[in-house]
């Protein structure tokens, strides 16, 4: 029991001298009908939201037509200028003072239409979920949407059977894919499962290529921005991002292209980065540094790399003295070999 209670040690403090400065007096008890004057107000505005679309199934039709309704209410909702962090924003305040005021009949009324809100919250926070650079967080985030189903109250529903698409058992950047996401009947639904999926696919298959996942990262953000800022449609943004999963599969097999394995293809990035040394030295010798820098620090790296600064600088002379080796041009070389070791440490913390 004590160690429950460490944790509530804090917050009891706090509350005791909130109660001794005003004296022992105040209001300990919840103001109820504040609280449900709160939740009108916000029922109000959720309603008004959803005006012109017609949500009356979710207290009359059967759970499967129920279930039918969140991506339409999505993309109504994601319609309105900022209406996603709206409707997240009102819905948990609208949670919050039904939880203080649910002892009211006139607030038990309303429980169903708040069901209703927090079921499309919780749709839209589905969407969002596990962005991090946990690579098996992530895993688990692209399997969801792409091989499991989605657990709710009233059964389990497959995100590809809800949006009217056929699952998929192929590659998310296939053709077949973006041809079937190019066709969903709900648009706004669409671009937020595309830029869910590149995202993810950009952090899983770059996270050891700086230069490549920048670029396609950058690529990707700012379609978005354009989206969000209301200066391409939803049809436009759709065309956009599948250009953007056109160019991340690319990305992926310009290994298998130009020769060259993951960690090769990772230094002849960052290589290649500077025009004027691409043109002075050509695309063939590149290929050539790039193959030597990935066989020269596997060798060199040492259990305890990350930790002692002696064998970062070992490894900076190894990227210096090849550049050289192959006359990468001196006034880039510092640069370059600035970036080269960037792209090596993040190697080496894969390779340890």
């Amino acid at each position: 029991l004590v160690v429950d209670y460490l944790g509530l040690a804090d917050s009891l403090k706090r509350a005791l001298a909130t109660y001794t400065q005003s004296g022992g007096k105040g209001q300990p008890s919840i103001d109820i009908p504040q609280a449900f004057a709160v939740l009108q107000e916000k029922h109000d505005v959720l309603c008004a939201m959803l005006h012109g679309f017609d949500w009356s199934a979710w207290n009359h039709a059967e759970p499967k037509k129920r279930l039918d309704l969140q991506l339409p209410a999505r993309d109504f909702i994601y319609e309105q200028e900022n209406g996603r962090q709206r409707w997240l924003t009102l819905v948990t305040e609208i949670s919050r003072a039904f939880a203080l005021c649910s002892s009211l009949p006139e607030a038990q009324a309303l429980k169903d239409d708040i069901a209703f809100f927090q079921f499309v919250r919780s749709r839209m926070l589905k969407e969002r979920e596990n962005k991090t650079d946990d690579p098996d967080r992530l895993d688990a985030a692209i399997r969801q949407l792409i091989d499991k189903a989605i657990i709710a109250e009233d059964g389990v529903i497959d995100v590809f059977t809800a949006a009217g698409m056929k699952k998929p058992d192929i590659s998310i950047l296939s053709d077949q894919f973006l041809a079937e996401v190019r066709g969903l009947k709900y648009k706004n639904v669409a671009a937020e499962l595309l830029e869910k999926l590149l995202g993810d696919e950009i952090r899983t298959q770059f996270k050891s290529n700086i230069v490549e996942s920048k670029r396609l990262s950058d690529l990707l953000k700012n379609t978005l921005n354009r989206y969000h800022n209301r200066a391409i449609e939803t049809q436009e943004v759709i065309e956009e991002l599948i250009r953007v999963a056109s160019e991340i599969r690319n990305a992926i097999n310009r290994g298998e292209e130009l020769g060259l394995t993951g960690d090769e293809i990772a230094f002849y990035d960052a290589l290649n980065v500077n025009e004027s040394a691409r043109v002075l030295m050509g695309d063939k010798q590149l290929r050539v540094i790039a193959t030597e820098l990935v066989k020269r620090v596997r060798e060199s790296v040492t259990i305890d790399w990350n930790l002692r600064e002696q064998a970062r600088a070992s490894i900076r002379v190894i990227i210096k003295r090849i550049l050289r080796k192959y006359g990468y041009p001196p006034d880039l070389e510092s640069e370059a070999a600035q970036l080269v070791l960037q792209q090596a440490e993040v190697l080496c913390d894969a390779w340890m």
